[in-house]
C-alpha cells in the first residue's frame, strides 16, 4: 500500500494532502509508526550515557512526530467530517494509541532517566522554557502511573482503554441523535415568525434531501433560530424536546450508562494514582489549583448574580403573561420569550443586523484586526488540498515570514458535529510552523443570499479565531509547550477576549458590511449592540454556573450516590432553574465538552477565563482597542508564550498585576 501517513508530506508548506488519505491508511500507519516511536523511545532509555536534558527530554520531545500528525488527523475528520468508517477506525484507533502512550509512560527504564534528570539537572544551566519541560514531563509521567506498581500499572492501562473508548462512544451517539431527527413542515402557515433567510435556509435543505416543504434540524444555525423565532409553541417544544433527549432516548444511543461507567473509571483512576476525586486530580494542573478554590468561585460568582437572574426571570415572566398570553413559562419558550423582550425593551430585532454580517466581510473585517492589533496577514490559497469543498485554507504571514496555514470550515453537514471548535493539523516548534484549523455551524448561504451571520455567530467566529491565534502566533522551542498548550483555565482567555471587539465601533466599522449597500452598521444600531451584551447577564451567568456545578458534581469526592444520572442532574440544578424539570430531556446526556471533550472538572474555566478577559481588555480600554503597546504585551506575554510559564506570572507580566474578579461583575452589569 501506498500509504501517505507513513512520511513527512511532500507539500506546500508540508500541508496535509487530503484527497490522497484513504480511511484504511489509518490502521496500518498507526501500528507502524507507533512501532517506530517506540524503537525510538527504548533508544532513548537504553543509552549509556548519564541521563541529561539534551539526551532524554529533549530527546523524548521529539520522539513520534508522525504517530501525533496522524492522530491529530483522525480524530479531526473524525469531528468534522466523519461516517460510520470513519467511527470504526477511529473507535480501533482508541486502544492502540492508548497503549502506545501507557508503553511510554509506564516504561520504567525511562521514568528512572527523567527521574534521575528531574533531580540531579543544574536548572541554572537550563532556560525558562527547558525547566517547563521538565517539570512538565516528569509530573505527566507520574500523573500516567510511573510510580506505580506493575500490578497498579496494568490496572490503569486497563482503565485508560476503557476510558477512552467510552469518550469516543458518548459522542458518536450525540451525534447520531443529532442527525437522526428532522422537522418537517409542510404547512406555511406554521413558519409564522420565523426569519426569511431561516426559511429560505429551510427549504434549501429539504431541497437537498428530496422533501417537500421546509426542514429544521438540530444543528445550530436550524435548531437556534427555530427555538427563538418560531410562534408556534408546539413546534417549539418537538424541536426543544428532540434537541434535549440527545443520548437520552430509549435506544442504542442512550448515554446514561455510559456517563455512570466514565465517571466510575475516572474516579478509579484517581484514585489509582492517590488523589480523593478525580477532580482533584484535574485541578492539581489549573490556576485554581483546588476543589475548594473551584467552589468557592462558584459560589461567589453565584451569589452575586443569583438575586439580578430572580429579578430578570420576574420582568420576562410578567412580560409573558401581559404581551404573550403566556401564563407559565416552559424551557421552550425561554429563548422566544426573551427575544421579544429584547426587541421591545431595546427596539432591536437582531435580524435586522444580519444583512450588516456576510460571512466573508466579517471574515476579512477579523483579519483586518488582527493585522492592526499583530501585524498578520492572511492570503487565501485555493491550491491547498483540503477534507471537503466547504474549507478554505490562508497562508499567515507576519512581518514579511510565513507564519502559519490556516483552514477554515464553516457550514453544517451530516458527519460533522455540532458546536465550534479550534484545532491544528501540525504543532510549532522551533523547527516548524502550525497549521492551525478552526470549525463552525453558520448559517449557510442560500440561492437568494450569501451566509449571513447573527451576531451570536460573530461572537463565536471572534472567539474561536482568538483560539487560532493563540495557535498562530506560538513562538516557542517545543511543541508540547506551545500555543494552547497551557493550564485548561488559561486557554479560553486568548479566544475570549476576542471577543470584546465585537462590541467596539471602531472594530464593528470595520467587519460589518451590508451585504447589498457595503454600509457598516449604523451607530444607533451599535449602541443597542452594547445594550445586547448587558442583557440577562443575570440569567446568562446563572445558565454557565449550573453547567459548572453539574460537571463538577460528577468528579466530585462522593459519586458513588449517583446511581440515576438525570434524577442526579435535577438535584444539582434545581436551584439554577427557572422552568420545571421535565423527565423527557437531560443535559448530562448530550453534554459533549465534559464526557468526550476535554472540559471534565473543568467546565468552571469558561467563567475563570472570563474574569482574566475583562480585566485584560480594560487595558485595551484604557489605551485604545488597537493601541500596539498593549496589543505587543499581549502578543509577547500570552499568545506568543503557550504554557512555557505558569500563567499567572504571564497573566502579571502582561497586566503588571493580578486579575480583578470584579471586572466581570462591572462588563456583565452585575455591580
Amino acid at each position: 500500500m501506498n500509504n501517505p501517513l507513513l512520511k513527512t508530506f511532500k507539500t506546500d508548506f508540508e500541508s496535509t494532502p487530503f484527497s490522497k488519505i484513504k480511511i484504511e491508511h489509518f490502521i496500518p500507519a498507526l501500528k507502524k509508526t507507533i512501532k517506530s516511536a517506540i524503537n525510538e523511545v527504548n533508544l532513548i532509555s537504553s543509552q549509556n550515557e548519564l541521563p541529561s536534558f539534551s539526551n532524554t527530554i529533549e530527546k523524548l520531545e521529539n520522539c513520534g512526530f508522525l504517530v501525533g500528525r496522524n492522530t491529530s488527523l483522525l480524530y479531526n475528520l473524525n469531528s468534522a467530517d466523519t461516517n460510520e468508517y470513519l467511527q470504526r477506525v477511529a473507535q480501533e484507533a482508541s486502544p492502540l494509541l492508548t497503549k502506545f502512550q501507557n508503553d511510554i509512560r509506564l516504561n520504567d527504564d525511562l521514568f528512572s532517566r527523567i527521574n534521575f534528570v528531574y533531580k540531579n539537572e543544574d536548572r541554572n544551566k537550563l532556560n525558562r522554557e527547558q525547566v517547563t519541560l521538565l517539570e512538565k514531563e516528569y509530573k505527566n509521567f507520574v500523573r500516567n502511573g510511573a510510580l506505580l506498581n506493575k500490578t497498579d500499572k496494568e490496572k490503569l492501562r486497563n482503565l485508560d482503554t476503557q476510558l477512552a473508548k467510552l469518550n469516543l462512544t458518548f459522542g458518536e451517539n450525540v451525534l447520531a441523535d443529532t442527525q437522526s431527527f428532522e422537522l418537517l413542515i409542510d404547512d406555511k402557515k406554521r413558519l409564522k415568525g420565523l426569519p426569511v433567510s431561516v426559511i429560505d435556509m429551510a427549504k434549501s435543505l429539504a431541497i437537498q434531501r428530496n422533501k417537500k416543504g421546509w426542514l429544521f434540524t438540530l444543528d445550530y444555525p436550524s435548531y437556534v433560530p427555530f427555538i427563538t423565532y418560531s410562534e408556534d409553541r408546539e413546534l417549539r417544544k418537538k424541536i426543544c424536546l428532540a434537541y434535549g433527549k440527545r443520548g437520552f432516548k430509549k435506544n442504542s444511543n442512550n448515554n446514561t450508562k455510559i456517563i455512570l461507567k466514565i465517571i466510575k473509571l475516572r474516579k478509579k483512576r484517581a484514585e489509582l494514582l492517590g488523589y480523593k476525586s478525580y477532580a482533584d486530580f484535574i485541578l492539581e494542573e489549573r490556576m485554581a489549583t483546588s476543589l475548594e478554590n473551584v467552589k468557592k468561585f462558584l459560589d461567589d460568582l453565584t451569589k452575586k448574580a443569583l438575586p439580578i437572574a430572580e429579578k430578570e426571570w420576574k420582568i420576562m415572566s410578567e412580560f409573558a403573561k401581559k404581551e404573550l398570553d403566556l401564563d407559565e413559562l416552559e424551557k421552550w419558550d425561554t429563548a422566544f420569550v426573551a427575544e421579544k423582550l429584547k426587541e421591545k425593551e431595546l427596539k432591536l430585532d437582531e435580524q435586522e443586523l444580519k444583512p450588516y454580517f456576510p460571512l466573508d466581510s466579517v471574515l476579512n473585517g477579523l483579519f483586518k484586526i488582527a493585522d492592526l492589533l499583530y501585524e498578520i496577514e492572511f492570503k487565501e490559497n485555493s491550491e491547498i488540498d483540503v477534507y471537503h469543498k466547504d474549507v478554505k485554507v490562508f497562508e499567515v504571514y507576519r512581518k514579511g515570514r510565513f507564519y502559519a496555514l490556516f483552514y477554515a470550515d464553516f457550514f453544517p453537514r451530516a458527519g460533522k458535529r455540532n458546536g465550534a471548535w479550534m484545532t491544528s493539523y501540525r504543532s510549532q516548534n522551533k523547527n516548524q510552523r502550525p497549521h492551525i484549523s478552526i470549525v463552525c455551524n453558520f448559517t449557510k448561504p442560500t440561492e437568494k443570499e450569501p451566509s449571513l451571520l447573527t451576531f451570536q455567530e460573530v461572537t463565536t467566529l471572534f472567539h474561536e479565531f482568538g483560539h487560532a491565534l493563540h495557535g498562530i502566533l506560538a513562538n516557542t522551542n517545543y511543541s508540547s509547550l506551545s500555543g494552547t498548550n497551557v493550564f485548561w483555565d488559561f486557554v479560553e482567555l486568548p479566544s475570549q477576549i476576542m471577543e470584546n471587539w465585537c462590541y467596539q465601533k471602531e472594530a464593528i466599522t470595520i467587519f460589518s458590511k451590508h451585504y447589498k449597500t457595503n454600509k457598516s452598521l449604523p451607530e444607533e444600531y451599535i449602541d443597542k449592540i452594547k445594550k445586547v451584551a448587558y442583557f440577562q447577564q443575570g440569567l446568562n451567568t446563572i445558565r454557565q454556573l449550573s453547567f459548572g456545578y453539574l460537571d463538577i458534581s460528577f468528579h466530585d469526592r462522593d459519586i458513588s450516590k449517583i446511581i440515576d444520572v438525570k434524577d442526579h442532574e435535577k438535584k444539582q440544578i434545581k436551584n439554577f432553574l427557572f422552568t420545571k424539570d421535565n423527565s423527557e430531556i437531560c443535559l448530562s446526556t448530550g453534554f459533549s465538552h465534559i464526557f468526550q471533550g476535554g472540559y471534565a472538572a473543568g467546565y468552571y474555566s469558561y467563567k475563570w477565563a472570563e474574569v482574566l478577559d475583562a480585566d485584560a481588555f480594560e487595558l485595551f480600554l484604557e489605551n485604545g482597542i488597537f493601541n500596539k503597546k498593549i496589543a505587543n504585551k499581549f502578543l509577547n506575554y500570552i499568545l506568543s508564550k503557550g504554557g512555557i510559564d505558569h500563567p499567572m506570572k504571564l497573566y502579571k507580566k502582561f497586566r503588571g498585576k493580578a486579575p480583578d474578579p470584579s471586572a466581570l461583575l462591572r462588563r456583565a452589569g452585575i455591580i
